[in-house]
């Protein structure tokens, strides 16, 4: 493996959509509840995120590159405050985004750009970091858990039947 994970900023964002893409692929089969169908539709939504979270404030986007490919990223929030159920305080991440591109995963990549995530978050003074996953997406769930994290909720959906 000859992986590099380097910082990224606002420059890098349109170099991230066919690892997005990869992703976006992988929620269709296997999300439990209807992901937007169009990639390119999904890509703008996420992509405008990203410039929004560039805009307002300071996220962590840490990218994996093999050569010139980039081969998977993170990109992660930091959040003033807690919620109102858990004690989140006085600052937390989100690791908000964490693609590995298929080709690549179980060489090691996941696990260098959450280190490279957590030690970001440790050098701002944070310790405490949330992530959310697709409930169907074993591997995502195993690997956390591996890390240290717990579940802590379940997100439920309820959505309009098709044609209702």
């Amino acid at each position: 493996m000859t992986v590099a994970v380097v910082e990224g900023d606002a420059r890098d964002l349109a170099g991230l959509r066919d690892a997005f893409l990869a992703l976006h692929a992988h929620q269709l089969v296997i999300s439990a509840v209807p992901v937007i169908a169009d990639p390119e539709r999904a890509w703008a939504e996420r992509l405008a995120t990203y410039r929004r979270a560039f805009a307002d404030g300071e996220p962590l986007l840490r990218i994996a590159r093999d050569g010139e490919r980039v081969v998977g990223y993170a990109m992660a929030f930091e959040h003033a405050g807690t919620d109102d159920t858990f004690a989140l305080a006085p600052r937390y991440g989100e690791l908000y985004t964490l693609i590995v591109v298929a080709d690549r995963r179980g060489e090691g990549v996941g696990t260098l750009l959450c280190d490279a995530v957590d030690r970001a978050l440790a050098a701002r003074g944070i310790d405490r970091l949330v992530i959310a996953t697709m409930a169907r997406n074993a591997d995502a769930i195993r690997f956390y858990e591996r890390r240290g994290l717990v579940v802590g909720e379940a997100l439920l959906y309820r959505l309009p039947q098709a044609g209702g």
